[in-house]
């Protein structure tokens, strides 16, 4: 007797598509952690900028058309089925996986600056594609939520052709950020000042409970009965020379740019990431002093504060001073600067002169 026919193996079955947009969202997290540590990946062939610019474009078009696919597949009943689903998400990851190895592929040697920059589009794009997958699997068929979350994707990967070719250019990016962050904390600094009741809307409930309070004098002022909450002479006259440091600093930084955008080389990428390493720490530093400055002041906090940032704008005038950016190292502004930075340090020692450290 013939042996009987083996059976056919059984056909492996497919998850349900919201299933399938489950596991597709959690893989695409997985790929986060290793973009935000992961280094460039070692090679012999010669770097060609324009190669990778164009690598990198293109795999942004790619993820752009794939979420625009996959939201509208998934905006409308019925759904699709498991197949094509599994064929989708199959797209949707490979899309991810191509742009983050473009990324991988650039070089160290081309600048931390620029790659950072390429780092942050690539974890946007990978991010909000995660997002996308995570809003279609929870809120499957229209819904505002799909919307923005395509939208981000959308938006992410429309940013890639403006991103800084080289890394002079994405020096001078960061830099300009870093202007424009000391610029509006100088401003809002300066209008505090101005209004010398840096809570006068969230007091405004105060005022109107004293308003008929005729008899008491700091109702009739419209002044809070909390002594914390506003300055005292004593911490009006020390934050004169504060404002004049955060003004400094903006000068500072708008120093080093200008040089950087004058004298700055392509290929002399370290002292250009140097340079911006430091100078990306004076916008904090000066976050931390406007913060200090607001009722109930603490003198000390601030002479720290202060003491912090003019040791950021010292490192930062001095790596500037000796790299290529500053062709004459004797030239006027940089010391100009350092002692404008120090006059402030020390008016604000003297006015804190009692404060023991």
């Amino acid at each position: 007797m013939a042996n009987a026919a083996p059976p056919d193996a059984p056909v492996p079955t497919l998850a349900v598509p919201l299933e399938q947009l489950r596991h597709l969202a959690e893989e695409l997290r997985l790929l986060l952690p290793g973009v935000r540590v992961g280094e460039a990946r070692e090679t012999t062939k010669e770097f060609n900028r324009e190669t990778f610019w164009r690598r990198f474009n293109e795999a942004a078009v790619t993820v752009s058309t794939e979420a625009t696919t996959l939201t509208v597949v998934f905006s409308r009943l019925p759904l699709p089925s498991p197949q094509e689903t599994q064929r989708f998400c199959e797209q949707v990851h490979a899309a991810i996986k191509a742009i983050i190895a473009a990324y991988y592929s650039l070089p160290k040697d081309q600048g931390t600056t620029l790659r950072k920059l390429v780092r942050s589009a690539t974890l946007d794009i990978v991010d909000g594609m995660a997002q996308l997958v995570e809003m279609l699997y929870v809120t499957p068929t229209q819904s505002p939520e799909n919307l923005i979350s395509y939208n981000s994707v959308w938006d992410a990967c429309q940013k890639v052709p403006k991103i800084p070719r080289d890394n002079k250019a994405a020096a001078l990016s960061v830099l300009t950020k870093s202007v424009n962050l000391v610029k509006d904390a100088h401003e809002e600094m300066e209008q505090a000042v101005e209004e010398c009741d840096p809570y006068c809307g969230l007091l405004n409930d105060i005022e109107e409970d004293n308003s008929d309070n005729h008899g008491d004098e700091e109702g009739i002022l419209g002044c809070p009965n909390n002594q914390d909450s506003y300055w005292s002479e004593e911490d009006q006259e020390l934050i004169i020379p504060c404002l004049a440091l955060v003004r400094a600093s903006k000068a500072c930084l708008k120093k080093i740019r200008l040089s950087v955008a004058e004298n700055g080389k392509k290929d002399q990428v370290a002292q250009l990431d140097d340079i911006v390493d430091i100078s990306d720490e004076i916008s904090p530093s000066v976050d931390d002093l406007a913060l200090s400055i607001y009722p109930p002041v603490c003198h000390l906090t601030v002479r720290l504060n202060a003491a912090k940032l003019v040791s950021v704008l010292e490192k930062a005038l001095e790596i500037t001073k000796a790299s290529h950016v500053t062709p004459q190292p004797e030239d006027s502004w940089i010391p100009l600067l350092i002692n404008a930075v120090d006059h402030c340090m020390n008016r604000i020692k003297e006015l804190t002169n009692e404060v023991e450290l």
